[in-house]
């Protein structure tokens, strides 16, 4: 086993470019389950990751982190079922531990995921295979342990409370999202309103007609099927599989919105932003593309010149876009003196108004085109983030030679369409800013 593991590890860090012209391979199971599957045999390993429409945007209100808690618990025991005896988590650990393998659950804002890695061994991935079928249907959510968790949950939230980064954040994405799920906040209040039988209730929608599977490895089409399969297999069955309720989109904002708040700290935290556009948007290349420009492009962005090189008002300011199902943020971030808090927000503000005005010159673009072009390989470069890219892809309906065309679709990319792009998604004279750490007196100087 200590093969297995030394192997997996390795397999983790393996490069090479020859990723980028494999195909995708799709198709729907009877259960209903759409299978995306990528053929890889440089590595004897397998990744695979389920994705469901379960993530923190279905969560109540008032028990924010109900996905995310939820999916972390199925970590923490499995039921007695079908023959198969009850595990503790630290059985459940060992039994991992075991066979060389990994398989976990988190959830984001969009989506509940669960990933299994392997190597395909015929020794070890069947054995892989089932043990992530039962994490994945049959988890026990002991009460105990979730009290043990929420508390471990809670602390860290009080911690994090005390630094200004994490204050600035919370304000700006509840401000940002005006009451979307999206800005939600996980607190030790929402916390203590989650009950195992809320787990076990969003855990009920997890159905194999809702899946969504990605996989990557050394598998062909029929295995890749089998082990699909097999992974749902204990899920439940014969139960109609309705859609979800629709979530409301992210409101618009109709006014610019500022939030200055005091905070013992050498340096004001800066968040400066609004709802951005959803992934399937046609204007993402052009964004992607004006964004790297703006601020994307750490040391070599119009924010870092203007801001931090020719004035010194921060060491790092960066912006980027959050695009998901919804209308995710656009957010410009900086740190500077509390001194320089007011100075540093109009600089950035002018910055953005000019390129939203403007667009970028003829020079920046080539720059960023050379940029994004030649590190796309980067992006391929492990299993891990092949997945990644399959996943994204399954997600957002993305078509199945998406990463063969992406470098075309960077290239093609005009100064004209980043200018019209940014026009409709981007009004500064609108815009959230959140300022911590800078007396309302002093952010105004």
């Amino acid at each position: 086993m200590n093969f297995a593991r030394g192997l997996l590890a390795a397999a983790a860090l393996f490069c090479t470019s020859a990723f980028a012209a494999l195909p995708i391979q799709h198709w729907t199971q009877p259960s209903g389950a759409k299978v995306w599957l990528i053929e890889s045999n440089v590595l004897p390993m397998l990744d695979v990751q389920i994705d469901f429409d379960n993530g923190e945007r279905r969560d109540p209100a008032d028990k924010a982190g109900l996905a995310s808690v939820t999916a972390a618990m199925t970590a923490k025991g499995l039921q007695a079922r079908g023959g198969q005896p009850a595990l503790d988590e630290n059985q459940l650990s060992e039994a991992w531990a075991d066979l060389g393998a990994a398989f976990g659950g988190s959830a984001s804002s969009d989506r509940m995921s669960f990933t299994l890695r392997s190597l395909t061994d015929p020794q070890l991935l069947p054995k892989a295979v089932q043990l992530g079928a039962r994490q994945l249907a049959e988890p026990s959510f002991p009460e105990n342990v979730w009290l043990r968790e929420r508390d471990r949950m809670s602390a860290a939230i009080r911690e994090a409370n005390t630094r200004p980064a994490t204050v600035a954040n919370k304000e700006y994405q509840r401000v940002v999202y005006s009451g979307h799920p999206y800005g939600y906040d996980t607190t030790e209040e929402s916390l203590a309103r989650i009950t195992v039988a809320d787990m076990r209730a969003i855990h009920a929608r997890l159905l194999p007609c809702r899946a969504k599977v990605s996989v990557v490895g050394a598998v062909n089409r029929a295995q890749a099927d089998q082990i699909v399969t097999q992974l749902l297999s204990r899920l439940p069955t014969g139960t109609a599989c309705t859609e979800l309720p629709p979530v409301p989109e992210v409101p618009a904002l109709t006014a610019a919105a500022e939030r200055n708040i005091p905070f013992v700290s050498q340096q004001a935290h800066v968040l400066i932003g609004q709802p951005g556009y959803k992934r399937a948007d046609p204007d993402h290349f052009a964004m992607m593309v004006g964004n790297y420009i703006l601020g994307g492009g750490s040391f070599v962005s119009r924010l870092t010149n203007e801001v931090r090189e020719k004035r010194g008002l921060t060491y790092s300011v960066y912006s980027y876009f959050s695009p998901g199902l919804h209308a995710g943020a656009f957010t410009i971030g900086l740190q500077t003196r509390t001194d320089q808090a007011a100075q540093a927000v109009q600089v950035a503000r002018q910055v953005l108004e000019a390129f939203v005005r403007d667009g970028p010159t003829p020079q920046e673009m080539k720059a960023a085109k050379d940029f994004l072009i030649g590190g796309f390989p980067l992006l391929l470069d492990s299993n891990r983030k092949l997945l990644d890219n399959v996943a994204n892809i399954a997600w957002h309906g993305l078509p199945l030679d998406y990463l063969d065309t992406w470098t075309a679709q960077v290239e093609k990319v005009t100064i004209e369409q980043v200018r019209a792009a940014f026009a409709r998604k981007l009004q500064p004279e609108r815009m959230v800013t959140v300022i911590v750490g800078a007396t309302r007196a002093t952010a105004q100087q």
